[in-house]
């Protein structure tokens, strides 16, 4: 999710407000909504099982009445910036999104016996959470088919600016628009044609050391080569009678 875009006329990087990227009260009222509706349902389905002293909650009912009070409680989604910084992140999920359900190197071996392979139980501490298991290969491919995604579904979608179709396109504009200042907003050309506001906005590069404007010094077509700047005894034998 950027932290913020690109305005309706394209002219300039609209920034979001700092110290401000996700509507923590908004998740927090979509989460208490989702998880509800989610929890009355499994209820409805039969499959919460309720013993001892909460067995009441059985009947549809008593557990409806016993919900109800949360439906006007406050939830809270604990949001914050990671302390490793948005690199750590992006190494955390690329383990979910872009490796497959096991890799080569926890094989171990494939025989009669099955399929041998190295796994962490998380029960455990130290040297004794790494074990190895052994299936047959009709039950190690089908747990790993429970990791493949059904037919239609996707595990990245992209939307806004990341959506495929325009996603080069909008993402060289936006860094472009976030290495440009702000557009001073005259009270004379606010009421201007978006053709000729356009037509004045400056589409020069940024450098992509700095972020500051490029100066164009020299242009030259296909296939030519840039003028070498003179040496200085050129420069003294052309200034000698």
């Amino acid at each position: 999710m950027p932290g913020g875009g690109i305005s309706l006329d394209g002219s300039h990087w609209v920034h979001c407000r700092r110290g401000f990227l996700l509507p923590v009260r908004v998740l927090s009222r979509l989460f208490r909504r989702l998880f509800l509706a989610r929890l009355t349902h499994a209820h409805a389905a039969g499959r919460l099982t309720f013993l001892g002293e909460i067995e009441g909650l059985r009947r549809r009912e008593a557990f409806a009445a016993h919900l109800a009070p949360l439906k006007r409680k406050n939830w809270f989604v604990y949001a914050k910036p990671p302390f490793t910084g948005p690199e750590a992140v992006l190494a955390y999920l690329a383990r979910y999104t872009h490796r497959v359900a096991i890799s080569n190197s926890r094989l171990v071996s494939l025989d009669d016996r099955g399929v041998r392979f190295r796994y962490k139980d998380y029960r455990r501490n130290g040297r004794a959470r790494f074990r190895t298991m052994t299936l047959m290969p009709n039950e190690f491919i089908r747990r790993f088919l429970l990791h493949v995604l059904p037919k239609g579904f996707h595990r990245i979608r992209h939307y806004g600016l990341l959506a495929r179709a325009t996603c080069k396109a909008n993402i060289a504009r936006a860094r472009e628009l976030i290495a440009a200042p702000l557009p001073s907003i005259d009270p004379s050309t606010q009421h201007a044609e978006p053709d000729l506001v356009a037509a004045t906005a400056d589409h020069r590069p940024p450098c992509p050391c700095c972020g500051g404007r490029m100066i164009i010094v020299e242009r030259f077509g296909r296939g030519g080569e840039p003028r070498a700047p003179p040496s200085p005894q050129a420069a003294v034998r052309t200034a000698m009678p």
